[in-house]
């Protein structure tokens, strides 16, 4: 197989997708929505933030916390429940087998596919930002790739939990997961307001790792934590790309 073996998933998820572009548009609202509602709305009220040791208006600080969570909805929508789908009902990935490729195509290129919509959210989130004034320093330019690690980690994670799922009332427990996550990984407040203990256990998770980068880009203050964060990411999708392959591979290669 060549090195772009994993392009057949995603360019039938190219060709299913393209009479249905609109449904891109619906992970991409609800940050916006909350950007424009708290980030602006509630910002008039909330004042200014002290980060990185400078004050910033409240919108400014929650504009990056946004953009990572507008590219872990990008990854998540399609990593999990559309992946389940394919996977238990329509029997999707059984046909592919039934061709030269391999599980690991299947997971990379599902896995790419996810990603690339979760960049799309990302670029135009980041277009929104910079149109609202919201971005500060060159460093911004890097934005992008972070939120493609971003993708990349939520993408990984989520194909390999919803090959342990039976049916779509589990997609309850991705709820569960995400609302938490959503709220409580620094996307509203500094990690500061948080009680001590509670502050170690949202440095742990995937979602405060892409806002702390997103947010250090940003603003400008990029350091040696940035690339802690972005190494971080990487690992936590390359370990869901491994684990998906070898559940793929357990439960659809006799």
């Amino acid at each position: 197989m060549t090195a772009l073996a994993f392009w057949p998933p995603v360019e039938r998820n190219l060709l299913a997708y393209r009479r249905y572009w609109a449904a891109f548009l619906t992970g991409f609202a609800e940050p916006l929505l909350y950007l424009l509602s708290i980030g602006i709305g509630v910002g008039a009220l909330a004042g200014r933030i002290t980060v990185f040791g400078d004050s910033v208006p409240y919108r400014t600080f929650v504009a990056p916390g946004m953009l990572a969570a507008s590219a872990m909805n990008g990854a998540v929508l399609d990593s999990t429940f559309n992946f389940f789908f394919k996977f238990k009902y329509a029997k999707t990935f059984d046909s592919m087998l039934a061709t030269p490729l391999r599980t690991t195509d299947i997971a990379v290129g599902e896995l790419f596919w996810a990603q690339m919509r979760s960049t799309v959210y990302a670029v135009a989130f980041l277009v929104t930002m910079a149109a609202l004034g919201l971005v500060r320093g060159p460093w911004v330019v890097f934005a992008i790739p972070a939120s493609m690690l971003i993708g990349f980690a939520f993408g990984g994670v989520g194909m390999a939990a919803t090959t342990w799922m039976k049916s779509f009332l589990h997609f309850d427990y991705i709820n569960l997961a995400l609302i938490p996550l959503f709220l409580f990984s620094g996307t509203f407040f500094p990690l500061s307001l948080y009680p001590g203990p509670l502050q170690w256990i949202v440095r742990l998770t995937p979602l405060y790792q892409g806002v702390a980068l997103e947010r250090e880009l940003v603003l400008g203050h990029v350091g040696l934590v940035s690339l802690g964060h972005a190494v971080y990411l990487a690992a936590f999708g390359t370990v869901g790309v491994w684990v998906t392959r070898n559940r793929l591979t357990q439960l659809l290669l006799p």
